[in-house]
C-alpha cells in the first residue's frame, strides 16, 4: 500500500441493513465524500455466533429487545454475488471495495475476488487459525485493535508475519470498540505507543466516537490510516447507525484531514511563499530618530527602529552605531 497520504475508509459495516440497492448508495456517497475506499463485512451468520448469542448493549438500543444477536447479523448477510455487483459498482466509482471477513470461508471469498488489502476486525485478533490464514495470503493487512492490550498486539502481529505478512505492508489501527466510544475512553496517545512498541509498523486509527473531531486529530498525530462508520441515515433500524456520521459530515470529516495533511508539511522552518510579501511590512530597519547631518555620527539617540523592513536590519544595531553619517537624514529616513 501506498501511504503518501492519509488512506481514509467510510466503515459501511453493516449499515447498508442487508439491501443491495442501500449499499451501493452508500457507495456513491462514499466515493463523493472523497474517501479512499468503503469497506463492508463479510459473514455467514451460521459461522460467526451461536443461536442463543446476546447482543452488546449498544446493538440492543437500536433493534428489537426480543432478537438474539443471531437473528440481528442474519438480515445482514452479504451473499457471494453481492459481493462480486458491489467490488465491480466500487469499481466503476474509483473507490476501492474493501470487507473485513469474520470467517475463514469469508476470508477465501474475499481472496476470490482478488482484494489487495485485507481489513482485520477486532474481534479477531485473538483468533489464531484466522490471523495464519490472512497471513499466508502475503496481502497487506490493516489490524484494528480494539479490545487489545499492547501484547495481544504484538502476538497478533507475530502471527500474522510468521504466516507471511510482510511487516511494511502492514498498518496497526488503535481502536475502541464502544458505540459509541466516550472521547474520555479514546485514549489517543496509545496510537504512538504501538508506534513505538512496533517498529516499522504504520500507524492509524478506527473510531466510533460521535462527530468529526478524533479522527482529524489522529491524522495530525501522523495516522496513515483512518476508518470511520458512515450511513445514509443515523435514523435508520440497525445497530450500528447512531455511532456513524451522515454523508456531509463524512465529506466534512475527509476535506478536514486532508487540510491536516496540507497544513503538517516537511517540517522544515523556513518562511513559506505565501508570507515571504509580509516580511517588507511586518519587519523593521534602522531609521532616522530625528534629523541627521551628513558628517554625524549615529548614536543611540539619533537611530530608532520602525517599519518597514526594507532598510539595514536592526539585528546590526552594533555595527551601525558609531559609524558617520554619509549624507543628511530626515527624521524617519532609512538609513
Amino acid at each position: 500500500m501506498n501511504y503518501k497520504r492519509t488512506f481514509i475508509i467510510a466503515e459501511a459495516g453493516v449499515n447498508h441493513n442487508g439491501s443491495l440497492t442501500i449499499a451501493k448508495k452508500m457507495i456513491n456517497a462514499a466515493a463523493e465524500a472523497g474517501v479512499d475506499a468503503i469497506k463492508f463485512q463479510t459473514f455467514q451468520a451460521e459461522r460467526v455466533v451461536s443461536r442463543y448469542a446476546p447482543k452488546a448493549e449498544y446493538q440492543k438500543k437500536k433493534t428489537a429487545e426480543d432478537e438474539t444477536q443471531f437473528e440481528m447479523i442474519k438480515k445482514l448477510e452479504l451473499d457471494e454475488g453481492a459481493h462480486e455487483e458491489l467490488f465491480a459498482y466500487c469499481r466503476s466509482k474509483d473507490i476501492i471495495f474493501l470487507s473485513s471477513p469474520f470467517d475463514l470461508q469469508s476470508i477465501d471469498l474475499l481472496n476470490q475476488l482478488d482484494l489487495g488489502i485485507f481489513k482485520i476486525p477486532s474481534g479477531e485478533i485473538t483468533n489464531l487459525p484466522y490471523l495464519r490464514k490472512i497471513g499466508a495470503l502475503k496481502k497487506a493487512v490493516i489490524l484494528s485493535t480494539g479490545m487489545a492490550d499492547l501484547g495481544e498486539i504484538k502476538d497478533a502481529i507475530g502471527v500474522l508475519t510468521g504466516a507471511g505478512a510482510r511487516l511494511e505492508e502492514m498498518a496497526v489501527l488503535h481502536c475502541n470498540t464502544a458505540y459509541p466510544t466516550p472521547f474520555e475512553d479514546v485514549n489517543l496517545s496509545a496510537m504512538l505507543t504501538i508506534k513505538a512498541e512496533v517498529p516499522g509498523v504504520k500507524i492509524g486509527y478506527s473510531d466510533h466516537t460521535t462527530g468529526i473531531e478524533i479522527p482529524v486529530a489522529a491524522a495530525a498525530m501522523g495516522a496513515a490510516v483512518i476508518e470511520k462508520h458512515f450511513t445514509l441515515d443515523r435514523n435508520m433500524e440497525g445497530p450500528d447507525h447512531r455511532a456513524s456520521l451522515e454523508p456531509p459530515e463524512l465529506k466534512a470529516m475527509v476535506s478536514a484531514i486532508r487540510n491536516v495533511e496540507k497544513a503538517l508539511g516537511d517540517g522544515i522552518k523556513t518562511p513559506s511563499p505565501s508570507e515571504l510579501k509580509n516580511r517588507p511590512v511586518a519587519r523593521k530597519s534602522i531609521v532616522a530618530a530625528q534629523v541627521i547631518a551628513a558628517g554625524e555620527k549615529f548614536t543611540n539617540n539619533n537611530l530608532t527602529v520602525k517599519r518597514p523592513g526594507t532598510g539595514v536590519s536592526p539585528m546590526l544595531w552594533d555595527k551601525v552605531i558609531g559609524q558617520v553619517a554619509q549624507k543628511d537624514y530626515e527624521e524617519d529616513e532609512l538609513i
